[in-house]
């Protein structure tokens, strides 16, 4: 089961150097000219997750296998990019692709790396790519309506239904706003809506990179993001793309946490980043414990036991009989679980048990 923030900015904010730092690779172009990336590059990175290590040393398990984000860098949008200013349908295209977007904010000064606009300014330009997205998917429901209502007059079944969440949500972009603002409780709708791919359903993280000097507490360009995204339901992370950069050079945690520790940093920001994007898509962690291994999945909340079983193997899904489910806390509680068995903690859960963050499991099937 694979998830992906795709990484989205004006030219010269950052991204490619986030996205080198998130990956610690080098396949993204990080380079002082417009569309220096001109494909977008993939990159899958662990979630960090102490609980992982408390688990293995619990089963003494000999490897750790941490669950995954994909993060895709899309090459930098640009005014005018929804009319396919710059490469903007090429890239514009790549965003429709992914579950989420990281947008990034240029908030700080530097008077040798040219911006776009002409100043700094992150407010202005988060609404530059937001109205840029908004016409985009005005134009894309415009174009897709007309065959959908001509097959509702007809009476098709399917269409009508379509219809029925298309009209509400080109409504919304021809009012100016997102069409994650009418999107519908109901479940069979929300999901006709979601196959609409459209960019401004997908959820929001915005990312302010600073400079160095800033990186732990801000300045007012971050703070007047901060104040934008608090007004929007949207959340927010704080990093210097410079200094990720460096950190991802170090390959001794020890030495990652001293240099750290010098600007006054308790964590890298990437792990808040990864971390901030895994809630953004709604995601979760189950657990599967044993000597040979600690294997750590994702899930969407609210994921019930026989589809989580189904991530591990579809054998296990179709095979399920029960699910024998222990808490992270009563795991580590109990030292493992044939102490929490002894406790009365290890749980038999049939096929309407919602998983929970933090279960550790073992599915029993037979195919």
């Amino acid at each position: 089961m694979g998830f992906n923030c795709g990484i989205v900015g004006l030219p010269n904010v950052g991204k490619s150097t986030l996205f080198n730092a998130l990956t610690s690779t080098v396949n993204a172009q990080a380079a002082n000219y417009p569309f220096c990336t001109i494909e977008p590059n993939v990159g899958r990175v662990a979630v960090p997750d102490d609980r992982m290590e408390v688990l293995r040393k619990i089963d003494n398990s000999q490897k750790l296998v941490p669950t995954q984000l994909e993060f895709v860098d899309i090459a930098g949008l640009v005014k005018g990019a929804s009319r396919g200013e710059g490469l903007g349908n090429q890239f514009l295209a790549n965003i429709r692709e992914v579950d989420a977007i990281i947008h990034v904010l240029r908030c700080f000064e530097n008077g040798d790396i040219v911006h776009v606009e002409g100043s700094v300014d992150p407010v202005r330009d988060a609404a530059t790519i937001e109205t840029e997205l908004m016409l985009a998917d005005l134009d894309s429901l415009e174009k897709r309506i007309v065959p959908v209502e001509k097959k509702a007059k007809s009476g098709d079944k399917e269409a009508k239904a379509m219809l029925a969440v298309m009209q509400p949500a080109l409504q919304a972009l021809r009012d100016g706003k997102l069409a994650k603002t009418v999107r519908p409780t109901d479940a069979d709708a929300a999901k006709l809506f979601d196959q609409m791919y459209l960019l401004t359903a997908k959820p929001v993280l915005y990312v302010c990179n600073v400079d160095e000097e800033h990186a732990a507490t801000g300045n007012e360009f971050s703070k007047a993001v901060q104040n934008m995204a608090i007004s929007q339901g949207n959340a927010c992370v704080i990093i210097s793309a410079n200094i990720e950069a460096e950190v991802a050079q170090l390959t001794d945690p020890d030495e990652q946490n001293e240099f750290l520790q010098t600007l006054g940093l308790t964590q890298t920001g990437l792990n808040r980043i990864i971390k901030a994007g895994y809630t953004l898509l709604g995601l979760e962690t189950f657990f599967t414990c044993g000597p040979k291994e600690v294997h750590a999945w994702t899930m969407k909340k609210g994921t019930s036991a026989p589809s989580a079983a189904g991530i591990i193997h579809s054998d296990f899904e179709r095979g399920f009989i029960r699910a024998e489910v222990v808490s992270y806390d009563d795991y580590v509680a109990f030292n493992g679980e044939a102490g929490a068995r002894e406790n009365g903690k290890l749980r038999q859960e049939g096929k309407s048990y919602i998983m929970q963050d933090g279960d550790v499991v073992h599915f029993l099937f037979n195919v």
